[in-house]
């Protein structure tokens, strides 16, 4: 690894001020999101669990004497932790020992079962979570609008640049995995479909530390697929699964099989918003589903750039996916919290940001111009409502668009803001 190559990531000033507070900091996510680069350029001394040199002698070695592996220069990575899980305690226990901050940098690509774990870290390990680059990270956004400008009353109209709608389904259909940065085409969607087949063949089963029925997992990956960015409820999926025709799942395996896509970091659903009423507005407490990347579901969806082009209804919803990958990023950078909103009134909102300091703003998320204007009613109903009940009310309201060449505030208030040129 020639580390001098590294591309900056939106995560490491948080790395950076963790390892102040804490005696250690655990990075988690997906494969190949790039934790270990991002470890490497945040550390001093290593060691990596996953190399194979001496018959893989570095995960003997810690399974031997977790404490072994400790010495070096701190901060020290152990990257791919969760190989030998008693580190998880050794590291907690050092840090016990030492009143320094930033002694380790751990990185994971699962979370395993507290099996051999005896202590949960707190206090002394900060969790971090990381994904697939946004498209500010990977250079697709050129960051001429900020979302703290927009929370803060400091933004102005801008002329961001034309967008194309055949590049918005290359960067859906490549993704944010570093990787793939460099690859053309369709090519890029080996990266996706391999990681699937990884997931599938090995993954859940290493995980979970039982053996899974291969077949059905495919079936509930497709299935989320089919509803990623909807609110499908825990039945609808074990429907779309028993429609296939060959076979089903009960809801006790269902969620089981679900902890696990979450403890790999395949998924992560965008929680429902529940400001504090002094109302008795009820909110539809749902999740919205969610892929860590849209890559992974147009490559169980094999979608591919040319059949986007032909089906705009499935790539909006694919459109939605990646910036809703984008937001989760910017909202941590920001320390704000990612959410969506829905009510039983069917008032819905596609994403809420909300500060540390309870401002939020309320964002809709459209991939052409022919329909802001609908997006834009939407949220000026729904800022309304909220007003009717005796609620907060939003910072801000936006559209973010894919195929805008401008952003601006309309007369209305509401912000017009192209993805391709949004940052935190």
């Amino acid at each position: 690894m020639n580390i001098s190559e590294y591309i900056p990531r939106l995560i490491d000033p948080r790395i950076d001020k963790m390892l102040g507070i804490f005696g250690a900091v655990c990075i988690e996510g997906p494969k190949w999101c790039g934790k270990t680069w991002t470890g490497l350029h945040h550390c001093k001394s290593r060691i990596m669990l996953g190399d194979p040199a001496g018959n893989f002698q570095n995960r003997q070695m810690a399974a031997l004497s977790p404490s072994l592996v400790l010495g070096g220069e701190n901060p020290r990575l152990i990257d791919e932790w969760q190989e030998v899980p008693p580190l998880w305690d050794a590291v907690r226990f050092h840090v016990d020992q030492y009143p320094e901050k930033g002694l380790f940098i751990m990185t994971g690509s699962s979370t395993p079962h507290r099996k051999g774990i005896l202590h949960s870290g707190t206090g002394r390990i900060a969790n971090i979570r990381m994904r697939p680059m946004s498209l500010y990270e990977s250079g697709d956004s050129n960051g001429a609008v900020s979302l703290a400008d927009i929370f803060n009353q400091q933004f102005r109209d801008t002329i961001t640049g034309e967008v194309h709608l055949e590049r918005l389904i290359a960067l859906t259909v490549r993704g944010g995995w570093p990787a793939s940065l460099n690859i053309a085409g369709n090519d890029a969607t080996e990266i996706p479909k391999a990681y699937i087949r990884a997931v599938i063949d090995n993954d859940v089963d290493r995980a979970s530390e039982r053996h899974h029925d291969k077949h059905k997992i495919e079936l509930l990956l497709k299935s989320l697929a089919r509803n990623e960015c909807t609110t499908a409820t825990n039945n609808k999926i074990i429907e779309d699964i028993s429609n296939n025709g060959s076979g089903t799942v009960n809801k006790e395996t269902l969620s089981e099989y679900l902890d696990v896509l979450n403890r790999i970091f395949l998924i992560e659903d965008i929680k429902p918003f529940a400001p504090e009423l002094r109302s008795g507005m009820r909110i539809k407490q749902a999740h919205k589903r969610h892929f860590t990347d849209p890559s992974l579901t147009c490559a169980l969806l094999g979608a591919g750039q040319d059949s986007l082009m032909n089906d705009l209804y499935t790539f909006g919803f694919l459109f939605e996916s990646m910036c809703l990958r984008d937001l989760l990023t910017y909202a941590d950078a920001m320390s704000a919290k990612l959410f969506h909103f829905q009510n039983y009134n069917g008032d819905e909102a596609d994403a809420v940001i909300q500060l540390d300091d309870g401002r939020w703003g309320c964002i809709e998320i459209k991939l052409g111009m022919n329909q802001v204007d609908k997006a834009a009613s939407n949220l000026l109903k729904i800022q309304s409502m909220f007003k009717r009940n005796g609620s907060s009310v939003p910072a801000f309201l936006a559209v973010i668009c894919g195929l805008s060449y401008a952003a601006y505030r309309r007369p209305d208030g509401v912000y017009v803001l192209p993805i391709t040129a949004l940052k935190p």
